[in-house]
């Protein structure tokens, strides 16, 4: 009966304050945002020098040496992953998952400061987000259509053409003058929710989250102590997040709307449930706080809310920061797959062309050789000769469907893919893997200001050496 009476004088006082009092009693309640300057370094300024010539180097790299071998072996039909100059040159993406109304949006809006504008991002309690919104730079504030953002080469997302133009009404775009936008790239997504068929939402989602995930430098895994369930949808996602375990992060959001005893309940809980879907050695690493822009609520653990809030931005900045660092080893680690892509169809060409005889059936060999390649020693072959780690190997059934539709007559060998001016395709993969790359990786780590080689910038005449032709 007391607490009633308390909420009854408490919103006479509100109607009988004045416009400043609200003013006042609106002001008092936000959170304080200095920290987020400071521990982000917005504003220092960046080396946009080095930064733009390094980004030339790699791209230069890419299209001489690894490029030519990925078209030549047509290695993006295995894996449907080519990249384009707008990924190169790309911001950090972060990407956001979670259930429906758990305080995605909301977080973004803190983060950039856009509670009470006009250009918020829409927040409720029941599910808001039905597209992907991708929160960008721009030099003014507008919106971008799904299909301009596809259409446009420039940027990164041309390939989710591919996904349907039910999707493409699903992408929006956010422009804005930013800081924080100026160094990263926030993606929204919309929020799981376990009772709806995938099938409902008219676009292959889990397919369009793999493609986010892929390309996503930090993932934010946000939950809220009244969503801990995992579903199918939600386990579903946890599986496609395997292999990428170094870049989520969990948030338990909304903190500070519990008693002490009752968080570390939860956040009990939240392990109990996640547990079976991240096999791992190492848990990913948990914050606990409260992400939004009002303060945090009386007699709650504010002060450790704080410094997790602190150590999630330092968590982000650092992925700010070695952003072209992540960049130089993704391009490496696309080249090291395109080059065991490589090596893998020649053996198969090699394999096919030694079994063949003047009376036999082509269709027949090579069926035989795609369906039991371990009896030809495809693989084991890759492994004893070039120094092929086996957990790099793609799975094998892979090729079934990838020769099904590329005949391997279509394919040279490696030791016919040479030119006298071009050179050989897998001496120059090999060397941006072992030498230019690594290279590239150290002039920035030591704060040099790379340059192109002298043979990068004038060509060098020496002949090629084709170490695959028999003498």
């Amino acid at each position: 009966m007391k607490g009633l009476v308390w909420i009854c004088c408490f919103f006479s006082l509100l109607a009988l304050a004045t416009p400043d009092e609200e003013e006042v009693v609106t002001e008092s309640i936000l959170r304080d945002r200095s920290h987020i300057e400071e521990t982000l370094r917005l504003a220092t300024e960046q080396k946009s020098g080095d930064y733009a010539a390094a980004l030339q180097r790699l791209r230069k790299i890419y299209h001489n040496s690894i490029k030519p071998m990925e078209q030549a072996y047509k290695y993006n039909e295995l894996r449907q992953h080519e990249i384009s100059d707008g990924e190169i040159t790309s911001k950090p993406m972060v990407l956001f998952l979670g259930p429906w109304s758990v305080g995605k949006s909301s977080m973004i809006n803190y983060l950039l400061g856009l509670q009470d504008t006009p250009y918020q991002l829409y927040t409720g309690a029941e599910p808001t987000t039905s597209e992907f919104t991708v929160i960008m730079h721009g030099e003014k504030i507008r919106s971008v259509e799904g299909i301009v953002m596809a259409a446009d080469s420039s940027r990164s997302f041309s390939p989710l053409e591919k996904f349907g133009q039910n999707f493409l009404e699903k992408l929006v775009g956010i422009e804005m003058p930013h800081k924080l936008l100026e160094r990263v790239t926030f993606v929204d997504t919309p929020g799981i929710i376990e009772n709806r068929k995938q099938q409902e939402r008219g676009y292959p989602f889990n397919d369009v989250c793999q493609w986010f995930i892929d390309r996503a430098d930090l993932i934010f895994v946000v939950f809220d102590p009244t969503k801990l369930d995992v579903g199918l949808e939600l386990e579903m996602l946890f599986k496609q997040l395997k292999g990428r375990e170094s870049q989520i992060r969990i948030i338990l959001n909304k903190a500070d709307s519990l008693a002490t005893q009752d968080l570390m309940r939860v956040y009990g809980a939240l392990f109990w449930s996640l547990a079976p879907l991240i096999n791992v050695t190492e848990p990913p690493r948990v914050y606990v706080s409260s992400f939004w822009p009002y303060d945090y609520a009386p007699d709650t653990s504010r002060d450790l809310f704080k410094r997790e809030e602190i150590s999630l931005l330092e968590d982000l900045n650092q992925v700010i920061e070695n952003r072209l660092e992540n960049k130089i080893a993704f391009v490496r680690q696309h080249g090291i797959r395109v080059r065991i892509h490589s090596l893998l169809v020649d053996r198969y060409v090699q394999t096919f062309k030694e079994k063949m005889s003047f009376f036999s059936d082509p269709e027949l060999v090579f069926k035989e050789i795609v369906a039991d390649p371990d009896k030809f020693y495809i693989f084991k072959s890759i492994l004893a000769k070039t120094n092929v780690s086996k957990f790099d190997l793609p799975n094998r059934d892979a090729y079934r469907d990838f020769f099904g539709i590329n005949p391997v007559t279509s394919f040279k060998q490696l030791s016919a893919q040479c030119s006298y001016m071009g050179g050989c395709l897998l001496e120059k993969i090999e060397r941006a893997i072992t030498a230019d790359l690594p290279g590239l990786l150290s002039s920035i780590s030591s704060n040099k200001n790379p340059t192109l080689s002298s043979c990068e910038a004038t060509g060098c005449g020496e002949k090629p050496k084709n170490r695959y032709r028999r003498n």
